[in-house]
């Protein structure tokens, strides 16, 4: 005899009622907005936040009184979720909020030749339809690779012999790891300058930049990793040391593969903690207004840099031109992140 499946049992909510769920919130987001309203304009709270603030404590105190008509349980539940969606809105607002201002800004100053033009021939005033970033683009673009292949490389490394080699100095590692962390940006900078750039090269260049953008993010990297290289099982290590394999054919062989994805991911973490550093370069690869190459004979522009310095013009051109570096900087970072996904592959080993 065929057995019936069994049914798949739903716990009871007896506290919430579809049907009035959104009758409910729409009330309660009616008398929140007017509460809020009520309580900034007498009061004189900061504008849009202060509103944001009192709409949050009335909306509390609302959906409280509300849900006491029913029971205890809905009254918490109530209250519960105003709090989880006003969290949700603190983090999403400033973020929607930020990328709106930039994008609306900074898309004033792009036109067909922003990206394939430099400003060694045009000043900050100057009408949006001449000059660009291509200079800043590729001065930018070779600063972080340099200073990637300087930092992954080493952080992984030393993420492995934390979690897989254990050896005698792990804790010692970990500790300059996690002291590495809380060095200002512009530290790593006044090293550089007063190292490399005094001593070694004697002016300023983009090399010098990427060695004090890798000071910045050789711990994100580090970090990043070992806490990845943490979540590989210790059967897989042991059934590869059971088929006979080394702990460096294990390590290379079963582990990396394993955590591939991860470590892209620290590896995007660490570009993104370095990517809009400005107060290094200006110790060390300075600013540049044409296009170059040259990694150690000259500055090199970049596009926090070129941001910095239209913004220290003041007019209103130089200020939009900043606005465009910035736009055009969030858009690299987000092509670069989208080829690091996509060379991660989705799953682990791929």
């Amino acid at each position: 005899m065929s057995q019936e499946p069994a049914l798949m049992v739903q716990p009871r909510r007896p506290w919430r009622h579809p049907a009035q769920n959104a009758l409910t919130v729409t009330v309660i987001f009616t008398l929140s907005a007017l509460g809020g309203a009520a309580v900034t304009a007498p009061t004189g709270l900061a504008g849009n936040l202060g509103w944001f603030v009192s709409f949050i404590a009335c909306a509390i105190i609302v959906s409280w009184i509300a849900g006491r008509f029913r029971s205890k349980v809905a009254a918490a539940d109530l209250v519960a979720t105003v709090v989880i969606g006003a969290a949700a809105a603190a983090v999403v607002i400033p973020w929607t909020s930020l990328i709106y201002t930039v994008i609306s800004k900074g898309s004033k100053v792009i036109y067909s030749g922003w990206f394939t033009t430099d400003m060694s021939v045009t000043a900050a005033d100057d009408v949006f339809t001449v000059g660009g970033v291509s200079h800043a683009i590729v001065g930018t673009l070779i600063i972080i690779s340099i200073a990637t292949l300087i930092s992954v490389p080493i952080g992984i490394a030393s993420a492995v012999y934390i979690v897989e080699i254990r050896g005698r100095f792990s804790p010692l590692v970990r500790f300059l790891t996690q002291a590495m962390s809380g060095v200002p940006s512009i530290v790593a900078g006044l090293f550089i300058y007063s190292t490399l750039v005094i001593l070694v090269f004697e002016k300023f260049n983009a090399l010098a930049g990427a060695f004090a953008l890798s000071i910045l993010m050789l711990p994100t990297v580090a970090r990043t990793s070992e806490e990845v290289l943490k979540l590989v099982p210790d059967d897989l290590r042991s059934a590869s040391y059971a088929l006979g394999a080394s702990q460096v054919s294990t390590t290379f062989k079963v582990t990396l593969p394993t955590v591939r994805s991860g470590l892209v991911t620290a590896a995007v973490l660490g570009v993104a903690r370095i990517a809009g550093e400005t107060a290094p370069l200006l110790l060390t690869s300075l600013y540049l207004v044409s296009f170059s190459t040259d990694l150690v004979g000259k500055p090199m522009a970049t596009l926090p840099t070129y941001t910095f310095g239209n913004l220290q013009i003041g007019t209103e051109n130089a200020v939009a031109r900043a606005w465009g570096g910035s736009l055009t900087l969030l858009a690299l970072i987000f092509v670069l992140f989208l080829i690091a996904r996509l060379l991660a592959g989705r799953g682990p080993g791929k």
